[in-house]
Formats: structure tokens, C-alpha cells, sequence
């Protein structure tokens, strides 16, 4: 059967126009309890990167994350948030940006990701990945991603968003470890996803992220939500609605050399017309920056991510006492 991407155009976070719109996308699904049975405890993935800059629309909103895990709740399951973030804690970075309300009403769990070693369909190291524990072991995993331009990957769309799920500094070694080699980095990334292999992708496309990101570029109204069972097709999808070339992206370049996803016509788009959501003039990076991080960038990184998980953080919260 072909994977099925649904499509949906619309242009509001309130709360219920978005519950609205996520039961419409979501419908051509099976809706929520399809992928949701009662008792299941079921990992919310947002992207979490920062808390520094919530006004860029570079992280997965907080109404989308509450509006999902409601959903959830109504199902049976059991949500929990989960996120490894280059720097700082899981939990700081959800305060900054707001998610802190909306899972303090909801009883939603925000953990921080441990990491495991588990054997993956890749070959040579790709065989076996460092991957979050928590992740495997959910019963479903929602992978919610922002729509953004990334000065790396030149998007980052389903696929990406599951590198959140390689706990801790295991980011920057494999950053490293990839060298200049694009295509070994992202095939890195197409094995983390099918090792995940999320139950459902829904992608926050409402505001995205354009020009230099993955954090520093700008807020772009594109008024798109889509929702697959197969991350692979909707990163696909996507490039067709953005107006990218799928091979000038790596990671869906990568997803193609394996056999995950191919020409349109090999999925189903259910919804609104591609047509009808494309973005003719979407921003991409004005440069590209390698994908290798040299030792010394790995070093600073890992001491700036321990100082504000454990000072700048905790300062922060006995400052407010």
C-alpha cells in the first residue's frame, strides 16, 4: 500500500481552531485512537533545539505539543515529552518556551533522554546507533517537528528532528565522527529514523523557520500541517510544498538511495493540494556550513552545555526563590 501524507492548510495556534485542525489532518489516519490504545505510554517528540530564541518560531509550538497530548489523553494513552537538546536540560528549554503551563495542566511528564545501544538495519558502524532508551521503549512515539531551513542539511523536516533522540553530546561526536561527508552524516539520520520508527509525524508547519537556520533565521507564516504514519513520505511531501529539489536535501536524498521514498506518485497526499500549499519563494540558508564539528568546537560545546545545565539553569530558578 502506498504511505498516506495528510495535508492541511491552515494559519492558527488557538487552541481550539488547532484541535480542529489536528482532528482533520489526522482523520484521513484513522484519527488518534488508531495509532493510540488505551494504556500506551507515548513519547512526545517536539524540537526542542533552544530556549534563547521562542520568538524565531524555531522550536515545535506549545499549543501543538498541548493539542497532541490531549489527544492522546482522550485515546487512553498516556503522553510524556521527551528531548535532548544541545545545550541545557530538557526541562529548561521547555520553560523558555512556554510549555511549562500547558504540561503542568495536562500531568505531562518532560524527561530528559538516557542513551542505549541498540542494533539498526545500517551497515558497517551504522549497524548499531547510541539511541535514547526512553524512545525505544514507548510504546508510540509522536515525532513533532518544525518546519526550518538549516544551514547544514538545507532543510529539517520528520528525519531530523529524530536526532533529538541521540541522548546528550552524542550530537556533536557524530558531527565529528561525519567529517565534511554530508551523505554519511544524513545516512546516519535515515538509520536513527527507521531505529525509532515513529508511529505518527506530525509537523508544525503553521509558522516555520526560514533562512539561516536551524535557529538563526526568521518566522515565515506557511499555514501548512501534515501528518504521516511514514516520516520518510512526508519529508518528501514537504520538499514539493517548500519548492526544493528532494536531492538538495540529504537527509530525503538518503531516504531515496535506500528505498524509503521515491517520486510522488508513489504516495498518497490526502487533504489540501500540493499545489494549493506551495511556498514559491521559501528562504534557504544564504550559506551552508559543514556538517563536521572539529574537536575543539566538540569541547566548547560539551562545556557550555554542562554550564547551563547544571549553573546558568539552577542560578536561574534560585534566583526567582
Amino acid at each position: 500500500m502506498k504511505p498516506v501524507v495528510s495535508l492541511l492548510k491552515t494559519s492558527s495556534y488557538e487552541i481550539s481552531s488547532l484541535m480542529g485542525s489536528l482532528e482533520a489532518v489526522l482523520a484521513p489516519l484513522g484519527g488518534m485512537a488508531s495509532i493510540v490504545k488505551a494504556g500506551d505510554r507515548v513519547l512526545l517528540k517536539p524540537n526542542l533545539l533552544t530556549g534563547s530564541r521562542p520568538t524565531k518560531e524555531c522550536t515545535t509550538r506549545p499549543e501543538l505539543v498541548y493539542c497532541v497530548a490531549k489527544l492522546v489523553k482522550d485515546a487512553g494513552g498516556k503522553p510524556f515529552l521527551g528531548d535532548s537538546p544541545a545545550f541545557g536540560s530538557v526541562k529548561g528549554i521547555a520553560k523558555a518556551n512556554g510549555l511549562l503551563p500547558l504540561a503542568e495542566e495536562l500531568g505531562l511528564p518532560i524527561i530528559e533522554f538516557h542513551g542505549k545501544r541498540y542494533a539498526t538495519e545500517g551497515e558497517g558502524e551504522l549497524q548499531h546507533l547510541r539511541l535514547s532508551k526512553e524512545a525505544m521503549d514507548a510504546d508510540v512515539v509522536i515525532n513533532l517537528p518544525k518546519v526550518k531551513s538549516h544551514m547544514q542539511l538545507t532543510l529539517t523536516l520528520g528525519v531530523k528532528n529524530l536526532f533529538g533522540c541521540v541522548p546528550g553530546k552524542m550530537k556533536a561526536w557524530w558531527h565529528m565522527e561525519a567529517g565534511k561527508d554530508v551523505d554519511r552524516f544524513a545516512q546516519m539520520l535515515i538509520e536513527t529514523a527507521r531505529a525509532i520508527n515513529p508511529e505518527l509525524t506530525i509537523l508544525d508547519g503553521i509558522v516555520g523557520h526560514e533562512g539561516n537556520g536551524p535557529s538563526t533565521g526568521e518566522p515565515r507564516d506557511l499555514g501548512v500541517l501534515a501528518a504521516s504514519r511514514d516520516v520518510f513520505a512526508l519529508d518528501r511531501v514537504m520538499v514539493e510544498v517548500l519548492g526544493v529539489r528532494a536531492q538538495d536535501v540529504p537527509t530525503v536524498a538518503a531516504a531515496i538511495r535506500s528505498g524509503l521514498c521515491s517520486d510522488l506518485e508513489e504516495i498518497e497526499i490526502i487533504g489540501d493540494p500540493v499545489a494549493r500549499l506551495q511556498c514559491p519563494d521559501w528562504k534557504l540558508p544564504e550559506t551552508m556550513m559543514a556538517i563536521d564539528f572539529g574537536m575543539p568546537r566538540v569541547i566548547r560545546s560539551t562545556f557550555k552545555h554542562l554550564y547551563i545545565k547544571f549553573i546558568k539553569e539552577p542560578l536561574s530558578i534560585y534566583a526567582r526563590i
